[in-house]
């Protein structure tokens, strides 16, 4: 793997069971590259090697007066300073491209993760974490892999030259055969200790990160009610923290560098006072001696990187625990597996009960299985992107929507769920009131098609037009069914990125922001802007300069523009108030006409201008009809729209008042005054005229 053919087209599945398999699963998937480092490596610690022997040769040379000899020795120690340069840098070549390489993997693991969770992510994992896993953690888990070839070859090194002096010199060999082993044992028991201190420094930053995250996050609430000293503090606090604990680590690891210095020291003393009394004795020459010494002088070079893979490995550790810990994560469904209910109304869904549907994890190739949503999630937008590209060249000819002959047709028609019973009919706008306040994100999610979902709760998959959705490759899926989240996120940038994403080109950016009445979001944002075009503006990270009800039209104008098959909005009008939420009925009625549009919602307004309303009772479907027939025929149904108490709702008199359902006046196009407008309150017989103040 070269650093020119980064980004990975598959990253793979890693082994997340623990941070050390997963760091053996990343030299596994590197072998290529640690081999070409190792061999490099080799070169040159054994170039680093070879020099004492033959600056030995030259001594001894010099000792006899033989000019032969020393040219040899020179000519030999030239090629040795060869080889040591030459691997040096080919050593260092290959152990960067190692460490970019495993970072690149690791990140492009943590970005596909990410994904594929979404929004639940941040609910599984604090958002500090998540951002140091992706930032300093991913360099200490590189600077291991990258390491570990350097250790592997000064061992190696170690070891020849150990086994050499045993050859060359037995007298002198056996002390170093001996002593060397000795040096980076005896750091071993030093290590558990300086492990845990490096543990713990790396805690408390993680959470001082993450302190620091959640207070950039809620700096404006924090500014409003006069808490940024309160939270500054409590930073400092946990920063002085941090600066402790490093201060604890470094010190041991002081230790471990000064033991590392101190006994190669006294190795040479006594090697040194052996040599001297055997080269008296005349049993070994000037040369053996100087050969002998040099070479244990040079192995406290390869020798310091048994310290290197230790730090590395004491560091990283850690950090590959949580990156394993994050890349592990799935998403599940809070459903009973045994349950499955059947439409009240509406088209029956095939008959799943009493038996698991026939499917397995792992199906066809190109399948949204439970592993490919993570292997294809990398090139999902760009071809989602090209495909309703082909849609709508091909409405505009007048032709159906359709994929290629290796690729399956996008679906169009009915969004049906067999777990609830819940129909969508293609071409309407169908709201849906859940009686659980938490079913309907679980809903949303589920109409999403992803197949994590299904498998961990065995529940069959939403059909799309008859066509179930985990059958379809994940672009395809995507492309079909779009699902707007209860608090979408909107990435730092221009409006004009903000709303250019996978789209099928039938509703221009202009129609979507008009829909979603953004009239006075453009006007903010100009005002903010240097320039006089809103597109131009720029947003803040995730648009904290507009107000709630502000980003969340913006959210609803980028969903408008994508016009995908299905589109699956969760509770878009919460934020806003209820004159600028009836003009966004009307205009989301009017450019989904004729496509299938699911609203997750339980505003009177939304539900009166839908098509179809779906109330949702225990997860199943128990009523369907319009929404001023519901609120009359079905107490449950009014009691979560209405808001109405237990008490109401028993008191006979308040059932009998209810009466026939009133009409809703509407702002007309004579209207002198378009900004009043009578919404149903608490009944639908009273009324309340709401006027936007000026």
């Amino acid at each position: 793997m070269h650093i020119r053919d980064l980004p990975y087209a598959d990253p793979g599945e890693p082994d997340t069971r623990s941070g050390p398999r997963f760091l053996l699963w990343l030299g596994r998937n590197q072998l290529g590259g640690q081999l070409r480092s190792l061999s490099w490596g080799l070169l040159h610690f054994l170039g680093i090697a070879a020099l004492p022997y033959t600056v030995g040769l030259a001594v001894q040379a010099v000792v006899d007066g033989s000019g032969t000899r020393l040219a040899v020795s020179g000519g030999v120690i030239l090629l040795a300073g060869v080889a040591v340069a030459l691997g040096d840098t080919m050593l260092h070549r290959t152990a960067v491209t190692n460490w970019i390489t495993a970072a690149a993997r690791t990140q492009q693991l943590l970005a596909r993760k990410t994904a594929v969770l979404g929004a639940a992510l941040t609910r599984r994992v604090a958002a500090g974490e998540v951002v140091a896993v992706s930032t300093a953690d991913v360099e200490k888990i590189g600077w291991f892999v990258e390491a570990l070839s350097r250790f592997a070859a000064a061992a190696l090194t170690v070891l020849a030259v150990c086994v050499g002096l045993l050859v060359y010199q037995p007298a002198l060999g056996v002390i170093v055969a001996i002593g060397v082993p000795v040096l980076p044992l005896a750091v071993l028991p030093l290590l558990p200790r300086a492990t845990r201190r490096a543990d713990v420094q790396r805690e408390k930053a993680g959470r001082a990160t993450e302190l620091a995250s959640d207070t950039v996050a809620g700096l404006r609430v924090l500014r409003g009610i006069g808490g940024e000293d309160l939270f500054l503090d409590r930073y400092r606090r946990a920063s002085q923290e941090v600066r402790t604990a490093a201060v604890r680590s470094a010190r041991m690891w002081a230790v471990i560098s000064a033991t590392q210095v101190l006994l190669p020291g006294l190795l040479l003393v006594a090697l040194v006072w052996y040599g001297v009394h055997l080269a008296g004795e005349g049993r070994i020459t000037v040369g053996e001696l100087v050969t002998v010494y040099s070479a244990v002088m040079l192995l406290n070079y390869p020798l310091r990187h048994f310290e290197e893979i230790a730090m590395a490995y004491s560091f990283s550790r850690p950090s590959a625990k949580r990156a394993a810990r994050v890349l592990s994560l799935e998403r599940t469904l809070e459903t009973t597996p045994e349950r499955r209910p059947e439409p009240t109304s509406g088209r029956k869904p095939e008959p799943t009960s009493g038996r698991k549907p026939e499917r397995t994890l792992e199906r066809v190739p190109g399948r949204t299985s439970k592993r490919i949503p993570e292997q294809a999630s990398a090139r999902a937008p760009a071809q989602a992107s090209a495909r309703m590209s082909e849609r709508a060249l091909a409405r505009a000819d007048g032709s159906p929507s359709g994929g290629t002959q290796d690729e399956p047709a996008v679906p169009a028609g009915d969004l049906q769920d067999p777990a609830t019973g819940l129909l969508a009919p293609a071409g309407r706008l169908t709201a849906v009131v859940c009686g659980d306040p938490d079913a309907a994100g679980r809903l949303a999610e589920r109409l999403g098609g992803h197949p994590a979902f299904e498998e961990a709760a065995g529940l069959p998959s939403v059909r799309l037009g008859g066509v179930p959705l985990d059958d379809l490759p994940l672009d395809i899926a995507r492309t079909a069914v779009l699902v707007q989240d209860k608090d979408p996120v909107l990435l730092s940038g221009t409006l004009r990125a903000l709303l250019d994403v996978p789209a099928s080109g039938a509703v221009s950016p202009q129609r979507a922001l008009a829909a979603a009445q953004c009239g006075d979001v453009l006007d903010a944002l100009v005002q903010g802007s240097v320039g006089d075009d809103p597109m131009d503006a720029r947003l803040t990270e995730r648009g904290r300069s507009l107000s709630g009800g502000q980003r969340q039209r913006l959210a609803l104008a980028r969903s408008l523009v994508t016009d995908p098959e299905a589109l699956v909005l969760d509770e878009p009008t919460s934020a806003v108030d209820s004159h600028t939420e009836a003009r966004i009925a009307d205009g989301l009625r009017e450019l989904r006409a004729g496509r299938t549009t699911v609203v997750l919602t339980s505003s009177p307004l939304l539900l009166d201008r839908a098509d179809r309303v779906v109330f949702l009772h225990d997860g199943e479907v128990t009523a369907v009809g319009e929404h001023r027939e519901l609120i009359v025929t079905e107490p449950r149904y009014r009691a979560v729209v209405t808001r109405e108490t237990d008490q109401e709702a028993a008191t006979p008199a308040a059932a009998a008042a209810a009466g026939p359902p009133a009409e809703v006046a509407r702002p007309s196009e004579h209207d002198d005054d378009p900004r009043k407008v009578r919404v149903p309150d608490i009944a639908p017989d009273i009324h309340t005229d709401i006027e936007e103040s000026a």
